[in-house]
């Protein structure tokens, strides 16, 4: 039996009654929006320094004569599981600090031993005798102490590139202050206070090398390591008072100003037929700024030579006591200087001291800042900067810095009134066109940052900043 089935109706295309939007739009004329730019921040660093004028592209830093040597970071080499120290990297050590024989270095180098430690594992026993030098190649060190109430409290915490024992090679009496426990499993390379005394006896440059340093320790000095000057306070009638002046340092730092630049190009067909509504030569160059400007405080940051990562003194680097971000980390952070202005951490970091003050019940306090409120911790602001680098273990740096001249904090340099300047230390120079009618415009910012004092900044260093599995 078959079905018959009627056929489909067939449908008609619809005719248009009216202009379409489509065709419309090839005669109206559109709004548009000006040049975007996802790199642009706030450049937070850049706002908040005041800015010196630093005529002659120089800035001298001039210090009080300071009698402090050495305490800075170690380098290490690495060959597979053996860590070797780089012999002139000993010289950061107080003892050798301006010992350059490089044959003593490395003899002192080879005698280093090394020791592989596991996390927990006792390092120094506090009051027991001290007889050797610890460099600690990778890995973190805790070091506590007895508190006048007889409780256990924290003294610092040591991570790589750091020391400790150094008075050991020279006293034979000398005893463990604190005790010394591994929080992870690393490395660390020992020298013998025997060792040290074997090489000594045969370096005669070293014995005149120690018998200097033994005299500049002998100089008195105040708490910060600088030259004391001499007075006399609390006394009655014509007593003799003592004579005194105040001794500079010989050679002092001079940060030369740095310099940004790029050349701009743009074809005179572009300039001459497609300016309107908007200029397109200054879209180009607004855009050109704002990226080297992003430039500028990257190498603020990051630069070796005055960059404030880089910069900053080893004294006022310190190290979290639990990985993550605490309000005692901060604290420590605020309390090594007078005066401090600002916090500056990545964004992530931000978050991260955010969840660290919750899991203690605590919150930032926030602040005006130029009209925007902004997080702070005891008043002081805490500012993003995403110039702060985060390294492969997610861990990053939290700076902490006074700021001003008058303050002897942390400053900007540039210099003003340049030829052809656009922007206070920026200057676009014409610089011709080209057989292809293509203008070029030339594009430099000249900066750099001078730290005037060395508790101006200080750094807390390796935060870990990932969420915990819990």
């Amino acid at each position: 039996m078959t079905v018959e089935t009627s056929p489909e109706p067939r449908l008609e295309p619809s005719r248009q009654s009216s202009l379409s939007t489509a065709a419309a739009r090839n005669l109206a004329t559109t709004t548009k929006s000006a040049p975007q730019m996802q790199e642009i921040t706030s450049r937070w660093l850049l706002r908040i320094l005041p800015w010196v004028e630093t005529k002659g592209g120089t800035y001298r830093v001039n210090r009080r004569l300071s009698y402090t040597v050495g305490d800075g970071h170690i380098d290490f080499v690495q060959d597979g599981t053996d860590v070797r120290v780089i012999p002139r990297e000993l010289g950061e050590l107080a003892l050798l600090r301006g010992f350059d024989d490089v044959d003593v270095l490395t003899a002192l180098a080879d005698r280093c031993t090394q020791r592989d430690f596991r996390a927990g594992e006792v390092l120094a026993m506090r009051g027991a005798p001290a007889e050797q030098i610890h460099l600690i190649a990778h890995g973190r060190i805790n070091q506590s102490s007895v508190g006048k109430y007889g409780d256990e409290v924290a003294v610092s915490v040591l991570a790589d590139g750091g020391q400790f024992g150094e008075h050991a090679l020279l006293d034979a009496d000398a005893r463990w202050d604190s005790t010394a426990t591994a929080e992870t499993a690393g490395t660390l390379l020992t020298l013998s206070r025997a060792d040290f005394a074997a090489v000594l006896a045969t370096a005669p440059s070293l014995q005149a090398h120690l018998e200097r340093f033994r005299s500049l320790s002998r100089n008195r000095q105040t708490r910060h390591g600088e030259a004391e000057i001499a007075m006399s306070a609390g006394h009655t009638g014509e007593a003799q008072l003592p004579g005194t002046f105040v001794d500079y340092e010989l050679h002092p730092r001079e940060y030369e100003l740095s310099v940004a630049q790029t050349i701009l190009r743009v074809h005179t067909r572009v300039a001459d037929l497609y300016n309107g509504p908007m200029n397109q030569t200054e879209e180009q160059l607004r855009l050109t700024i704002e990226a080297l400007r992003e430039r500028q405080e990257h190498e603020m940051v990051n630069n070796r030579e005055f960059g404030l990562l880089h910069n900053a003194d080893f004294k006022q680097r310190i190290q979290p006591h639990s990985g993550p971000p605490t309000p005692d980390d901060m604290d420590e952070l605020l309390c090594r200087r007078r005066g401090t202005k600002f916090f500056l951490a990545h964004p992530r970091t931000i978050a991260a001291i955010g969840r660290g003050f919750s899991a203690c019940g605590l919150y930032p306090d926030n602040v005006d800042l130029g009209g925007q409120q902004v997080p702070a911790w005891r008043g002081v602001p805490i500012l993003p900067c995403n110039k702060i680098p985060i390294t492969e273990q997610n861990t990053s740096s939290i700076l902490a810095m006074r700021v001003g001249e008058k303050n002897q904090g942390v400053v900007g340099l540039h210099q003003t009134g340049l030829p052809d300047e656009y922007e206070p230390g920026l200057s676009v120079r014409f610089m011709g066109m080209s057989e292809q009618a293509i203008i070029s415009y030339l594009v430099s910012t000249y900066y750099s940052a001078a730290i005037l004092l060395p508790d101006a900044l200080g750094v807390l260093e390796n935060v870990q900043i990932a969420r915990s599995g819990s």
